[in-house]
């Protein structure tokens, strides 16, 4: 089947088999390799993309569902436009060492601009529920923490310029 949708802000028409995973879209088919597959149970939330703005779990998501919609994934997260710059959260996750090994920072990352935008003045206790479906097998979660609340500050002075 035919399906057309906003990918990273660019209209986006693809063939699938109604059974693809949005995830295996992505990495296989259009050669976005940024949204990772860690458990293929919704588990662990490496695979974390944004549909219509909400974060959902591209393992196990259909690809038929995208059709129409608006997908963002780790590639399209971007600073201020023309900046050339990263993404507030990504700068945060940066200065404050909120990664090892990365393999779960793309899934980090997407599910905490999820949590800054729906509340910017995040606390350790909002973000710590809020990141209850990533998980970090490197890190002892603090300096993600600490990142989080830091990218949600940086986030919410970006909206006052």
């Amino acid at each position: 089947m035919q399906i057309s949708f906003t990918l990273n802000g660019r209209p986006t028409t693809v063939d699938v088999e109604p059974a693809t995973l949005v995830a295996d879209l992505l990495r296989e088919q259009l050669n976005l390799t940024g949204t990772h597959i860690g458990c293929d149970t919704s588990q662990c939330g490496a695979c974390v993309v944004h549909l219509d703005g909400i974060p959902v779990k591209s393992c196990t998501l259909l690809a038929p569902a995208l059709d129409g919609a608006t997908l963002l994934t780790i590639e399209g997260l971007q600073g201020a436009p023309g900046s050339n710059r990263m993404h507030p959260m990504q700068e945060a996750f940066r200065e404050h060492h909120g990664l090892q090994c990365g393999f779960c920072t793309p899934g980090m990352l997407m599910t905490a601009v999820a949590l800054a935008t729906e509340k910017p003045d995040l606390t350790e206790a909002d973000v710590r529920h809020g990141l209850e479906g990533n998980i970090c097998r490197c890190t002892g979660y603090q300096n993600i923490v600490i990142s989080v609340i830091s990218g949600a500050a940086a986030m919410n002075a970006a909206k006052g310029e």
